[in-house]
């Protein structure tokens, strides 16, 4: 009975806690149908007084969508194909080499996912990105995205890996494999969990990127991502603020990284767990 009594209190509880995450997005998504006159004088009113898909079809045409989300897709796709390498590579190396300094360089690297570094960054990474002459591509940001890689990344890598056993690496080094080949060909291959969980985290944080992507193509607005154009909706109708227009586009722009979640989702949770069990 108590046990009965305590799972009821546990599921009411995460019921309160995943409407409390729901209720902003049902707020979007309601006021993406409103006029902009509505959004801003309904109070409260979650359903609109009628459906306004022609704010869909603006956004969609102010916004240039499909020429911004090409642009989200290129910078998106290299970015995690990079942080994948760099992260998988990195964990793999803390999880299986052997070299002076190991523990303190990877504790450190665990000191640096307790900092929030945030706007702070935006003026050095900038700066290095004109020493090397791509301040203005697409390139330069994907270029910083990756080796100014997530540490949670290589954390979450190193982790998994560590639950694997060692006795596939001695038997691979037995019949001549390198440390490396062992990476690429043994190791990669039984990752296909982490690699997932990687693969979401990074396209959640690259694909919403708004600050950095802003800066890198103040110069060149052709090269600006979806998550810049969105922003911009905003003062793109006859008045001072569209929020219609926004919230629409912001709507759009969140449908493949509900598909991606939903596709990968068995292999997200189980990267996410397994790391915990060694061997």
């Amino acid at each position: 009975m108590k046990k009965s009594l305590s799972n009821q209190l546990i599921f009411i509880f995460l019921c309160l806690v995943t409407a409390l995450f729901l209720f902003p997005l049902l707020i979007t998504l309601s006021s993406s149908f409103k006029t902009n006159m509505e959004i801003l004088t309904s109070g409260g009113n979650l359903l609109p007084e009628s459906l306004q898909w022609k704010n869909y079809v603006d956004a969609w045409n102010i916004a240039n969508f499909k020429r911004y989300a090409l642009n989200s897709l290129f910078v998106t796709a290299m970015t995690i194909v990079g942080i994948l390498l760099v992260a998988t590579s990195t964990g793999y190396a803390f999880s299986r080499g052997n070299f002076i300094g190991k523990k303190l360089l990877f504790s450190l690297f665990i000191a640096t996912m307790f900092l929030s570094w945030g706007p702070i960054m935006i003026y050095p990474q900038l700066q290095v990105a004109k020493v090397l002459g791509i301040n203005a591509s697409l390139w330069g940001y994907i270029i910083l995205r990756v080796f100014t890689v997530n540490m949670t990344m290589i954390f979450l890598a190193k982790t998994y890996i560590d639950s694997i056993t060692r006795s596939l690496d001695e038997a691979a080094t037995i019949d001549g494999c390198s440390f490396f080949r062992i990476y690429w060909n043994i190791i990669l291959p039984l990752i296909k969990p982490i690699i997932a969980t990687i693969t979401l985290l990074t396209f959640g944080e690259t694909w919403n990127d708004y600050l950095l992507p802003l800066v890198f193509t103040m110069a060149r607005p052709e090269l600006q991502t979806l998550t810049v154009a969105v922003v911009g909706l905003k003062t793109s109708g006859q008045v001072a603020s569209s929020w219609n227009l926004m919230l629409a586009g912001s709507v759009m722009s969140i449908v493949p990284m509900i598909i991606l979640y939903f596709s990968m989702s068995k292999y997200f949770i189980s990267g996410l767990t397994r790391g915990a069990i060694k061997e």
